[in-house]
């Protein structure tokens, strides 16, 4: 997709011998993106990708030859949103593939650490959402039902993964995540089965592109 101009470099830090402060993150595309106040210019779909299919799910703790990648969580839970609400629309969908997309920046934390450093990782993770929203065109926060959608086929996602690849038996895990969805063979086959990185990119992508180019024209 084209990319958009680059907004001109931050400000050096005054005082001759003060270290610079720095809180943006420079992407493979030659972005840096501000975490404290990320702009949607300096947001590129590549990075997303790039990034999410190398951040591993489940702190690494998974079966396979292969991490568990967010990009391919996200794969899963948008086929598990589509499956429930088949009539989604495709920028409903896109919404669902990018929920987790701030952690191409900032990781995938377990829960459980969310829980102990409190609201200042959410606050982060917040304004980065809205403003990779912005970047692709959806409104900047969810509307409640779409929420409620992505948080429950999140909760599946996590079910599916924590007993197909982490190690939680069937009544630990439903009392964490609740109860289990129906899926189909071939779903299960194929996102249940970590793939490679450069897999999950590409596969990522895919399905950005084939949602996004749909909402736009």
């Amino acid at each position: 997709m084209p990319k958009l101009p680059s907004p001109p470099p931050p400000a050096a830090s005054p005082g001759r011998d003060a270290a610079p402060r720095r809180a943006w993150q420079r992407m493979l595309s030659g972005r840096r993106l501000d975490l404290l106040d990320p702009s949607p210019l300096d947001i590129e779909v590549e990075d997303i990708a790039h990034g999410l299919a190398r951040v591993a799910r489940w702190n690494g703790q998974t079966v396979g030859s292969h991490i568990y990648s967010v990009a391919q969580h996200s794969l899963l839970v948008e086929a598990l949103a589509r499956a429930r609400v088949p009539r989604l629309d495709r920028s409903r969908r896109l919404a669902v593939l990018l929920h987790d997309a701030p952690e191409y920046v900032i990781g995938d934390m377990i829960s459980p650490f969310k829980a102990v450093i409190g609201d200042a990782y959410k606050a982060v993770e917040r304004r980065l959402l809205m403003a990779i929203h912005r970047r692709f065109g959806l409104p900047a926060k969810a509307a409640p039902e779409l929420e409620k959608l992505i948080k429950v086929a999140d909760r599946e996602a996590a079910f599916l993964e924590a007993t197909r690849l982490a190690g939680f038996d069937y009544a630990e895990a439903r009392r964490f995540f609740g109860r289990p969805p129906v899926i189909s063979v071939a779903t299960e086959r194929d996102y249940l089965k970590p793939w490679p990185a450069e897999t999950a990119q590409e596969r990522y992508l895919e399905r950005f592109k084939k949602l996004f180019v749909s909402k736009v024209l």
